[in-house]
């Protein structure tokens, strides 16, 4: 195989990879190595998983970069380790040791944090973090030692779980709302048990539909064949799930794609994905107000010929 620096030919993709993002790699990296390797003009994440975790990264290749955002949105589910007693610098394995404590946690502590993390909650994003203020990244302030104030931020932990694996270690099973950071919910966890606690591992293992199941790994698309790569991209509309399906006729489908609003009997809604008939394929994304179906983000017809040249 190529070294990622040769230069090859670019090409039109355009759908959703979902990836195992392996450990130690950064999102973007991973991003560029997959780009890369499917040959993709255009790519882009949906938003960024840390290093030391490892799990579902949705990378969005063409017209899917369009609707990333909504994967941005989606609620995540995550699988932590957290090793109690031990506070570390970043909140994770990566920083130093800050503090240690005995461990002392009844089954009743767990089943209490559980209850007490579980639902909509104010949290102080970590100085480890890549949030800017000012500018500049919290990370960049926490290398150089300063601790600069952070405003909380309202997320929703969905559903909780913790689960002993030996006195001093526990397991994180946490569905949690966009902008929740989980090495802050450990170690807010920790505080409430009275001993503190650092991650150790962290995987994600949903976001939004999308499931670590359907994923793919950086070796195993590596071994595989141009063909076989190009098989594991799914179309554009899986990241419409939860969007009602509009079918328009060519005569309507060509004023739609014109950002041209049409009248019809359907119901208000405020999610919708519209179809074309002739040919068959993905228009785009709107609402419908008033009998109105207003456009939304807008796939342009070179990427619909393209999409259908690649599916027939």
């Amino acid at each position: 195989m190529k070294a990622p620096g040769t230069r090859v030919q670019r090409r039109p993709v355009h759908g959703v990879l979902l990836l195992d993002k392996p450990l130690g790699l950064s999102s973007n990296n991973a991003l560029q190595r997959c780009k890369w390797l499917l040959r993709a003009e255009k790519a882009g994440h949906t938003g960024t998983l840390d290093p030391l975790a490892t799990g579902v990264l949705p990378l969005c290749f063409g017209a899917a970069t369009k609707f990333s955002q909504l994967q941005l949105e989606a609620d995540k589910t995550y699988e932590a380790v957290a090793r109690l007693g031990v506070k570390t610098t970043t909140g994770d394995a990566e920083g130093e040791v800050i503090a240690t404590r005995p461990v002392a946690v009844t089954d009743e502590q767990l089943a209490a944090a559980e209850l007490r993390f579980t639902g909509p909650m104010a949290q102080v994003p970590p100085m480890h973090s890549a949030l800017k203020k000012d500018g500049k990244a919290l990370y960049e302030y926490a290398r150089a030692g300063q601790e600069v104030e952070r405003q909380a931020r309202d997320i929703t932990v969905h559903a909780l779980k913790l689960i002993r694996l030996d006195p001093d270690t526990i397991r994180i099973v946490a569905t949690v709302s966009k902008g929740t950071y989980i090495r802050t919910l450990g170690e807010d966890i920790g505080e409430a048990l009275g001993c503190g606690a650092h991650l150790t591992a962290l995987r994600r293992i949903a976001t939004g539909h999308y499931e670590v199941a359907q994923c793919v790994t950086l070796e195993a698309l590596e071994a595989m064949s141009d063909e076989q790569r190009l098989a594991c991209v799914k179309p554009v509309d899986s990241l419409l799930p939860q969007h009602t399906a509009v079918t328009l006729d060519a005569e309507n489908a060509g004023r739609f794609l014109s950002g041209v609003r049409r009248r019809g009997g359907w119901k208000d809604d405020e999610q919708v994905a519209v179809y074309g008939t002739d040919p068959p394929a993905l228009l785009g994304t709107g609402h419908i107000k008033a009998g109105e179906l207003i456009p939304g983000r807008l796939l342009s017809p070179p990427e619909i010929q393209q999409i259908l040249e690649t599916t027939t």
